[in-house]
């Protein structure tokens, strides 16, 4: 069975609706909750796609730029 790749086309009917559902989830809520919140949908959508080849593609994707902004703002310090 070959691995899917991640599929990044816009599928969202209502990207809007969908960032502002995002936010209303984190509404009132501290820093640890939203971060577990965070990590709980992550799971969960993680479950659903199910195939580890995607996911990791798609860490690749979310952390990409990251870890150079991050070296880069301790090492001015």
């Amino acid at each position: 069975m070959m691995s899917a790749m991640l599929d990044t086309t816009l599928r969202l009917a209502d990207p809007d609706a969908f960032y502002e559902a995002l936010i209303d989830m984190h509404r009132d809520l501290g820093n640890d909750d939203s971060q577990l919140v965070n990590a709980k949908l992550i799971l969960l959508l993680s479950n659903q796609i199910g195939d580890m080849t995607v996911l990791r593609e798609a860490m690749l994707i979310a952390r990409s730029g990251i870890a150079a902004a991050v070296a880069a703002s301790t090492a001015s310090v």
